[in-house]
């Protein structure tokens, strides 16, 4: 005789798991026969006497776990399986079939159907107990594991809001994408890899013909990065005057502008003596002269600044320099160059030169030069936008694993100039 204790799963009672079952057997006897041992052990037993009234009964409610026999006269027992398997569920069914002995070489194709279990008739009731034991432990486990998969969806999706909202502020810093002067324009190109990257670009304009520009790069990627260029954003701010460490007040009013080596000093310094960080960034900041067209650049670790003469020859400038926040009391060089009506001043991170094809081969130096003389009738976003499309087309159309950013200075007297 079947005892009447309930089953234990792990000190949590079956019942939590496992409750309602439904049986499915063509003979009414048997379903009784079943039914009673199953009530004793304190499950809530629903009754079918064809396969297409289980289904029916499934389509409503569906149980905890499905006891059906092997043979029924509607539908085949793997058929049957099958048809339940593709039912919708707001929760994963047990499924045991009742087969007798003659019957279980084709247990097999009934596993691959969809059935969980198998129970060989006549039904021994301490083995009945077992099976139904060993359901409610998956079922208990199974439900663990979907309520996980619930909290860590809901997790992700406050964490993907809380990105996108990052995502939106970073893009913030840079206020303006393009900024036209009487004798240049300014476009500056950002896009990170993932929502959140460790690339910064922008501008701040020094006094009536003279601007500044800085392109950086802090290592790494994701959050730790884009917190850090959101802290020198604020170092090298367009909007509070004041607060930018590159501007110095002038005799009288207004503002002039340190030297870019003493600026790139004055950051690593900072870095090293007052942010506690493993990060360290590459950079470029030149100062522009928008009259005469000299420009005093300061290249610490960053990709070399390229010039795209009018004609179209490509120029690379600088000799690399440190990256700042890695060396305490580092110099920095500053060199100058002169841009001519038509001439542009590009300043690339690595991204672009180390982004893979669908070889691993990267783009490197001289794919970048390739891509930049077929671009040299582009200007402005037109450029960029044209730039940024080949680098995608060059690596496959794969996501391109490293952040894109650039500044293009184009240097000409817009009153003449083309229209983009």
């Amino acid at each position: 005789m079947i005892s009447a204790q309930p089953i234990v799963v792990d000190s949590v009672p079956a019942s939590r798991a496992l409750q309602r079952v439904l049986l499915v057997d063509e003979s009414r006897l048997q379903r009784r026969i079943l039914s009673a041992s199953l009530n004793r052990d304190g499950f809530e037993v629903l009754e079918a006497g064809s396969a297409q009234e289980a289904l029916d009964i499934c389509q409503r409610d569906m149980p905890d776990l499905v006891l059906s026999d092997w043979v029924l006269s509607d539908m085949e027992g793997p058929e049957f399986c099958r048809n339940f398997r593709d039912l919708p569920s707001p929760h994963y069914c047990y499924f045991v079939f009742l087969t007798a002995k003659s019957e279980k070489d084709s247990v097999v194709k009934a596993l691959e159907q969809g059935a969980d279990d198998f129970l060989l008739k006549p039904v021994d009731a301490h083995e009945l107990r077992a099976r139904m034991s060993a359901a409610a432990r998956i079922l208990k486990m199974q439900r663990e594991i979907t309520d996980t998969l619930s909290e860590l969806q809901t997790v992700h999706e406050l964490v993907n809001k809380d990105l996108l909202a990052a995502k939106r502020f970073q893009e913030s810093l840079v206020k303006e994408r393009v900024v036209e002067f009487p004798k240049g324009r300014v476009s500056m190109l950002l896009e990170s890899s993932g929502h959140v990257g460790g690339d910064l670009v922008g501008h701040y304009r020094i006094d009536r013909d003279r601007i500044g520009l800085f392109a950086i790069d802090v290592s790494g990627h994701g959050i730790s990065s884009a917190l850090m260029t959101a802290r020198l954003a604020g170092y090298l701010s367009a909007t509070s005057r004041e607060q930018n460490i590159a501007l110095i007040p002038a005799n009288g009013e207004g503002y002039d502008a340190l030297p870019p080596h003493q600026v790139v000093e004055q950051l690593n310094s900072l870095f090293l003596d007052e942010i506690e960080t493993e990060h360290y960034f590459t950079m470029v900041l030149a100062e522009v002269d928008l009259e005469s067209g000299k420009v005093r650049l300061a290249q610490a670790g960053h990709p070399h600044p390229l010039v795209q003469r009018s004609c179209g020859a490509i120029e690379k400038h600088g000799a690399g320099g440190l990256p700042v926040g890695l060396v305490p009391g580092a110099d920095y060089a500053e060199f100058e160059l002169t841009l001519g009506p038509g001439d542009r001043l590009i300043v690339l991170s690595d991204g672009p030169i180390e982004c893979p094809d669908a070889e691993g081969n990267m783009l490197d130096d001289d794919g970048l030069n390739l891509l930049l003389t077929e671009l040299a009738q582009d200007q402005g976003e037109d450029f960029l936008e044209g730039f940024l499309w080949r680098l995608q087309e060059f690596a496959g159309g794969r996501p391109i694993p490293d952040d894109v950013s650039g500044i293009l200075l184009e240097f000409h007297d817009l009153r003449n100039a083309p229209s983009r």
